[in-house]
């Protein structure tokens, strides 16, 4: 089997322990590749060759023009190798191949607008109420930033925070998720090869006592970015207390979906489709509630269910394939009870409700109806295919039942009214509303949610401002030595 090491101050290793985990595919339930496991004392080397760089001539003192060019010749290797760092993810996660080679590709872009915002990073001269002083500010790197990310979309999810990081002059310890990390260090093949000098970013793997915990509360590190679950990130948040390192937390979500009466409808059963059933339904802004207006739902539940007939599930690397097997067993159990649970509350599966008879980890899409918010698939992330229509009355009725979780990432709305789109959008709990479609991203646009899916937000221009300090510097310009030192100027 394939055998990966990590990778740390610019050098591959086995883990200081010699802990070896063995990854299994999804598609199959067999083992394909194995993967060492960081010790303690592999994350403080990294984080040692982290702090090191900060202080070293070869990063400190590389402009931010240098910086820029670096990012975009990690851009160009990433579109270059983007089919076998999309194939790598597909076999250790299921996903379907379509979409891990695309978004790998997709990603370079996110390095290239990192790359061109690298020499923007500007201070600013303050028209300051003293005279005699010239005050300016200048934004310097935050220092070691912990990038923690899950194995769902990982190329994506590590692109919003290596990118702003690397364009502000910090260096990155990644942790990849232990359930699926083969991808990340594929992908740190392509930092070596990018020239970024040694320790600027290592890619480490493990378990959370022997690597993530010692990580996210290392006295040196200034800056934990985190994508996980929230059980997690309350870890995440007390390690924090030991280094007071600023955090950002992007966490998971029941994001509503809300169709009114006017919606196109050919329209909104794709948008419920991509948001149910893309990636399998393991997405942080998966649509899992849908709410319908009541004279349509019987309509748009045909539609769903006519749509889904011509669907296959199948083997991830089969470019016919629309659904693939979900990353862990663990997932189909909890879909299990979560529907059992929903059946006995009145809920109606429609379609689906089943794991596949055959080897791997396999779920039937599913359909279910319910009759009010009690049902429990309402209220649990599954991260598998299961889509809940509920039905409502009024637009005061959808959003309220829409904000009536303690979740807030995504959201979306169907409509053909402007002013309806408008309305119901500002008042939706949620860091993000899409209209008329789903599951659209871009490194343009900031994206981070509310409440229990987190603080902070990550793409777009704040990205990189996130990732400095600001020094202000004070400049006497007159001759006069100073008055009273025992009075505040």
């Amino acid at each position: 089997m394939e055998h990966y090491q990590l990778f740390i101050d610019g050098a591959w290793c086995d883990g200081a322990d010699g802990q070896v985990m063995t990854s299994e595919n999804p598609a199959t339930g067999e083992g394909w590749a194995t993967f060492a496991c960081a010790a303690p004392s592999d994350v403080e080397r990294a984080v040692s060759a982290a702090r090191r760089v900060l202080g070293d001539p070869a990063w400190r003192d590389m402009t931010q023009t240098q910086r820029g060019k670096l990012l975009y010749r990690l851009a160009e290797l990433i579109e270059e190798h983007a089919k076998t760092i999309g194939e790598v993810e597909t076999k250790d996660s299921g996903k379907l191949l379509a979409e891990t080679a695309a978004q790998s590709a997709y990603v370079g872009d996110y390095y290239r607008y990192y790359a061109g915002l690298a020499d923007k990073i500007e201070g600013a001269v303050l028209p300051i109420d003293k005279p005699d002083m010239h005050v300016f500010t200048r934004r310097e790197p935050i220092g070691v930033v912990a990038a923690i990310v899950p194995w769902n979309a990982q190329m994506f999810l590590t692109a919003t925070k290596l990118g702003p990081a690397l364009a502000a002059g910090c260096p990155v310890v990644l942790k990849a998720s232990e359930m699926a990390p083969a991808p990340m260090l594929e992908f740190a093949k392509l930092i070596e090869m990018a020239g970024f000098p040694a320790g600027v970013v290592s890619v480490i793997t493990g378990n959370a006592e022997n690597c993530a915990i010692p990580l996210t509360r290392h006295k040196d590190v200034d800056r934990i970015a985190f994508t996980g679950g929230p059980d997690t990130a309350r870890h995440v948040v007390r390690n924090s207390a030991e280094n007071f390192a600023v955090t950002t937390l992007e966490l998971g979500g029941k994001s509503p979906i809300l169709v009114f009466e006017d919606a196109n409808l050919e329209g909104a059963t794709n948008g419920l489709i991509a948001g149910n059933f893309g990636a399998s339904g393991q997405s942080c802004v998966a649509g899992t509630r849908a709410f319908v207006h009541r004279s349509i739902i019987d309509d748009l539940a045909a539609r769903i269910e006519q749509k889904m007939k011509g669907v296959t599930v199948g083997d991830p690397l089969d470019a016919r394939t629309h659904i693939g097997p979900l990353c862990t067993k663990a997932q189909i159990a909890t879909i299990e009870k979560t529907l059992a649970a929903a059946q006995a509350s009145g809920a109606k599966i429609r379609f689906g409700g089943a794991p596949l008879d055959c080897p791997g980890n396999y779920m039937a899409p599913t359909l279910v109806e319910c009759p009010d918010t009690v049902s429990e698939t309402l209220h649990t992330e599954m991260f598998g295919p299961v889509m809940s229509l509920v039905p409502f009355d009024t637009e005061e009725e959808a959003i309220a039942m829409a904000n009536d979780t303690p979740f807030g990432l995504g959201s979306g709305v169907f409509t053909e009214s402007l002013s309806r789109a408008h309305r119901v959008s500002a008042r939706l709990k949620a860091g993000i509303c899409w209209v008329n479609t789903y599951r659209a991203v871009s490194p343009i646009a900031p994206f981070g949610g509310y409440d229990q899916s987190g603080y902070g937000r990550e793409a777009g221009i704040e990205a990189v401002l996130d990732y400095t300090r600001t020094k202000t510097t004070w400049i006497n310009t007159s001759d006069a030595p100073m008055a009273n030192p025992f009075v505040i100027r």
